[in-house]
């Protein structure tokens, strides 16, 4: 059974996720902006993992 503060990760995982396609599929992707969501995508799976 998964806590709930895994649950909230993967809820905020899914949404960095969701942000990121929106990002890419605009017509001029800011690259700066893609680099920060992508990074705190990695620091919120790596504290699932940890978890």
């Amino acid at each position: 059974m998964e806590s709930p503060h895994v649950a909230a990760l993967q809820a905020k995982h899914q949404g960095l996720e969701r942000r990121i396609r929106e990002e890419m599929n605009r017509p001029a992707p800011d690259v700066d902006t893609l680099q920060s969501l992508k990074k705190q995508k990695l620091r919120i799976k790596e504290a699932i993992t940890h978890t």
